[in-house]
């Protein structure tokens, strides 16, 4: 099972560890990608400062975070899964897996990123400011940025096993699942139940939960379809319908009474 996660806006602070080796990370295959956001980057942001902000989108508030940005390169890096914070990862809380449940993580965990393409969460890098949804000025949007170098990777990481997609609008336009992989991947989204509509927050925080129950229980589903009965066995509501067309993906429902 490979499970594909969005980063979190707001992160951690840079650990004290070494600074970043991008050979180390993940996915060498995106690595000529990787190399290009991150020089980009680490330009736009010890430029002018006023421009840095304009183009990550970046409040007065968030000012230091083009600092941050261009002290990539000699900062200190932590695995991934400590870098990414709030309402999913809290949810998830991988610190508090047992040791099994954390292997099975590292495993099939993928963290795609504006910055890094996608990464494990045993991957060491700095903190960073860089959402997908950002422009550079000389590679352009990140989305369309990483199309090409993704199609190339993520079939062979995502395996032969299912493929969970918990991913957000902006970080799934990069990287689309097609034929059998499609066939295998399911999408999910998180309904109020009494109302049926997507809140943010409950959204975010229930994805986490589900991911943290597989993990612990140590399911690993094959199959969209295994993977609707995996969560119905694990206590939740979840409504879905195999797709009319040959070498679609799944969408999943899961009903939420409460948000919280």
């Amino acid at each position: 099972m490979l499970v594909l996660l969005p980063p979190s806006e707001g992160k951690a602070a840079s650990g004290r560890g070494a600074p970043l080796k991008p050979e180390s990370l993940s996915l060498p295959g995106l690595g000529e990608a990787r190399a290009a956001v991150l020089e980009e980057l680490v330009e736009l942001c010890t430029g002018d400062e006023e421009k840095a902000r304009e183009v990550l989108g970046l409040s007065e508030g968030l000012r230091g975070e083009v600092a941050k940005n261009a002290g990539l390169r000699s900062a200190g890096t932590r695995p991934a899964g400590e870098i990414y914070t709030g309402v999913l990862y809290d949810a998830l809380d991988l610190a508090t897996l047992d040791t099994a449940a954390k292997q099975r993580a590292a495993r099939s965990l993928l963290v795609f990123s504006g910055l890094w393409g996608a990464v494990r969460v045993t991957d060491r890098i700095p903190s960073y400011r860089c959402s997908m949804g950002v422009k550079l000025p000389g590679l352009g949007a990140l989305g369309a940025h990483w199309r090409g170098p993704m199609a190339e990777v993520m079939p062979e990481a995502a395996g032969s096993g299912l493929v969970l997609d918990l991913r957000s609008a902006a970080y799934a336009a990069a990287w689309k699942p097609k034929g059998e992989v499609a066939a295998r991947t399911a999408s999910v989204r998180v309904l109020h139940a009494p109302t049926r509509k997507v809140v943010s927050h409950f959204n975010k925080a229930t994805k986490g939960r589900i991911v943290r129950s597989l993990l612990q229980a140590g399911a690993v589903p094959g199959s969209p379809a295994e993977l609707v009965e995996a969560l119905r066995e694990l206590g939740y509501v979840v409504e879905a319908e195999a797709p009319a067309k040959a070498g679609s993906a799944w969408s999943l429902d899961v009903l939420v009474e409460e948000i919280h």
